[in-house]
């Protein structure tokens, strides 16, 4: 049976990677496949699948398209603009501001929405716009990774550890993984000086973008104070998350009904949300409870151990190397979702906390997108819009920003990491 499970992982993995596409439909089948063959006993499904980690995932994609809809990020950004003295402070307080963004809200939809703004100075000062899409991208990948809404492997991290969303910020009376990410942050901002420096035209705002509805800023405020105050509370209550983001997307859907008295804008805010990936990760979770139920898990950190013996800086040092690379070419999401019991089953075998490696591993695959143009959504969606616009970015125009970007963030990260927690 362990043969049979490994193989069919496998081969979902290599199919994955070759139709991304297609990939919630390959995982949804994989996952059918191992419980038919009973490679996970069909009684343990319910308990394979983190339904607190799907709620979560689910009910933020939704208050984040009501946010999104309201232009209060616009006017966030112009409000920002409307304070730099030039281009260069411009551009890069857009990708700062877009980081600060993506830390909260998923990081597709912080390109999509910081984007735009950037791309309509280029347009004005006649200037490239190609560099500084590229930085708001690379930025908003860097920040997922600082808490606990602010990217799906973040939720799956905190899902998987039990940690709560005050956790990312403090943890066992220690500085955690946000704080790891801003010194990433600090540094590669030098890095973003550095490339925009020659531009020194000065920037005119014409006008604000008008907010006519606040009630989704303060839907998404809610859910952040919602998170923190139940993290203090300590609820022992699985799906407490969950419904935190469900119901707060609830209220605003039966708000907004009632308000413009047209459903169809309910309609369109649930359609927003990413059934595909919803799918993905619940029958990531299935094949991961298979792999794992046959000992494959075990046997994945027996490896790690072999290679770097009993070691754990050698082992801390190749996950966080390891996650970056291979976040540079296939999704992060299933690649986390597979390496967190293996984390958890290396760190049993050495007695260590895993706190460490969960760090790392979250860490190397956050930031290892920005490696290359299609190692996160987020930068796929940036070069699309700059595709639709007339422009042809090139993957060594990318790579120019987020090869130096990410070794800038990964090297502060990692040595911050090892410092505190090993």
């Amino acid at each position: 049976m362990k043969e049979l499970a490994l193989g069919l992982f496998i081969l979902t993995y290599v199919l994955l990677l070759a139709f991304p596409v297609k990939r919630w439909l390959i995982a949804l089948f994989s996952a059918i496949v191992f419980v038919v063959i009973g490679i996970l006993p069909f009684s343990e499904l319910p308990f394979s699948i983190d339904f607190n980690v799907l709620m979560m995932i689910g009910g933020t994609m939704g208050i984040v398209a009501l946010f999104i809809e309201s232009k209060m990020p616009v006017l966030m950004a112009d409000y920002i603009l409307d304070r730099t003295p030039n281009v260069m402070w411009a551009m890069v307080s857009l990708a700062l501001f877009a980081g600060i963004i993506s830390a909260f809200v998923d990081n597709v939809a912080t390109v999509i929405m910081v984007a735009p703004v950037a791309l309509n100075i280029a347009l004005k000062l006649k200037i490239n716009p190609i560099p500084s899409i590229i930085a708001i991208a690379v930025s908003s990948n860097l920040q997922g990774a600082a808490t606990l809404v602010g990217d799906t492997t973040s939720i799956l991290l905190g899902g998987y550890a039990n940690m709560n969303f005050m956790d990312f910020f403090f943890m066992e009376g220690k500085p955690s993984i946000f704080w790891a990410v801003e010194l990433g942050a600090v540094v590669s901002t030098f890095i973003l000086l550095y490339i925009f420096r020659k531009e020194k035209q000065e920037v005119h705002l014409e006008e604000m973008q008008k907010v006519d509805d606040y009630f989704p800023t303060f839907l998404l405020l809610g859910m952040i104070g919602l998170l923190i105050a139940a993290s203090f509370i300590q609820i022992d209550f699985a799906l407490t998350n969950g419904l935190i983001c469900i119901s707060l997307l609830l209220i605003g859907l039966v708000r907004d009904s009632i308000v413009r008295k047209d459903i169809s804008v309910v309609r369109s805010t649930i359609l927003e949300i990413d059934y595909q990936t919803l799918i993905l990760l619940a029958s990531l979770f299935v094949i991961i409870a298979g792999i794992n139920q046959v000992g494959i898990v075990s046997d994945i950190s027996k490896i790690f151990i072999q290679v770097a013996g009993d070691n754990t800086f050698i082992i801390y040092t190749l996950i966080v190397w390891a996650s970056v690379i291979l976040s540079a070419f296939i999704d992060n999401i299933p690649y986390v979702a597979t390496m967190l019991p293996v984390v958890a089953s290396i760190s049993a075998s050495l007695g260590i906390d895993p706190t460490l490696l969960y760090f790392g591993l979250l860490t190397g695959a956050t930031l290892g997108g920005n490696l290359s143009p299609i190692g996160a959504s987020a930068n796929i969606a940036g070069l699309g819009i700059l595709r639709k616009a007339g422009y042809n970015p090139t993957t060594a125009d990318f790579m120019k920003i987020g090869v130096p970007f990410t070794f800038a963030a990964v090297i502060s990260s990692y040595i911050f990491i090892w410092l505190i927690w090993a």
